[in-house]
């Protein structure tokens, strides 16, 4: 069986839309699947909708956090909550085309562990978005060794693989690069991001922000070696200037250079207290993982009696 999850948040009016798309494409296919919604702590009417569907197939299941935990916290709680033998993570807002979930199921079928959706374009974002995401998964695929410029949430994962994400400890997660870090046989497929079904987007640019620094953060230490380098350079650079001086002073050559000895002082110490952020942003990580608290907590599940029916 396909568990098809789906984290969502205040997206009331595409939730009936995803839930009979996906019911559509994969009854066409014979695909034997369970819908699993997770709601994000929304504040419209998701919950509603999600229930009132929970009401009417018992093939599909819903979540609710108790606050908004954020988009990996619900695709992990999916994961965590599944009884399929495969899981696939799509988005709500149709964004994630459901016509590709039976390819990526008979990859899967034929032994593949990991179907990864890879972008063939980034839809209708703006030139700055693209320019953005693309410089953050450069960097983020140099400090991991991994590919990620064109990945996406969009994934079919075996239960191997999902048993494997779920037994890691960390609390601050990054379900796009943990899922190239498990290893795994892999195929990717092809999609194009498509218009959004209903509503709009919930990233606004602070948000994008904080989930690209939270996200490099969590899963590498470039940051903190790139200090180290420009800290090496730094250094260098004032052993030249040094020298310098020294030599015009023993010469008898020794310029007044205030406003070069004020720019460089600047300088440096604005790398310091750059520096210092970089390593505090650390420490927080750190501190928040050392806390241990729940990556989510669940007020409401419907449908929890199908899970254990299906997986006995």
């Amino acid at each position: 069986m396909l568990t098809v999850i789906v984290p969502a948040y205040n997206e009331e009016a595409a939730i009936p839309l995803c839930a009979r798309r996906v019911a559509e494409v994969l009854d066409r296919e014979a695909i034997p699947f369970e819908l699993l919604f997770v709601d994000d702590g929304s504040r419209d009417g998701t919950w509603r909708a999600i229930s009132a569907l929970c009401t009417e197939s018992r093939r599909i299941r819903g979540l609710r956090f108790s606050r908004n935990f954020g988009k990996e916290a619900a695709m992990f709680a999916g994961l965590e909550k599944a009884a399929g033998d495969c899981c696939a993570v799509m988005d709500c807002d149709m964004q994630h085309p459901p016509e590709k979930l039976p390819e990526m199921y008979r990859l899967w079928e034929q032994g593949v562990q990991v179907v990864e959706g890879v972008k063939e374009d980034r839809g209708t974002e703006t030139p700055l978005h693209r320019f953005a995401a693309r410089r953050f998964y450069g960097i983020l695929s140099g400090a991991t060794g991994f590919d990620l410029q064109d990945a996406s949430d969009f994934k079919l994962l075996d239960r191997q693989v999902v048993d494997a994400l779920n037994a890691m400890p960390e609390r601050s997660v990054f379900f796009r690069a943990l899922s190239h870090w498990v290893g795994f046989r892999r195929a990717a497929v092809s999609y194009r991001v498509e218009e959004r079904s209903a509503g709009q987007s919930k990233w606004s640019a602070g948000a994008l922000v904080s989930y690209a620094l939270r996200n490099i953060a969590s899963f590498s230490a470039a940051p903190m070696q790139v200090v180290t380098w420009v800290g090496a350079f730094f250094l260098l650079f004032s052993v030249i200037l040094g020298i310098q001086t020294l030599v015009r002073l023993l010469t008898g050559n020794a310029a007044e250079g205030f406003t070069t000895v004020i720019l460089v002082q600047l300088f440096s110490a604005s790398l310091v207290l750059l520096s210092l952020g970089i390593i505090g942003f650390y420490i927080a990580r750190i501190y928040e993982e050392l806390k241990g608290r729940p990556r989510y907590i669940i007020a409401e599940e419907r449908n929890a009696s199908a899970a254990k029916d299906s997986a006995s």
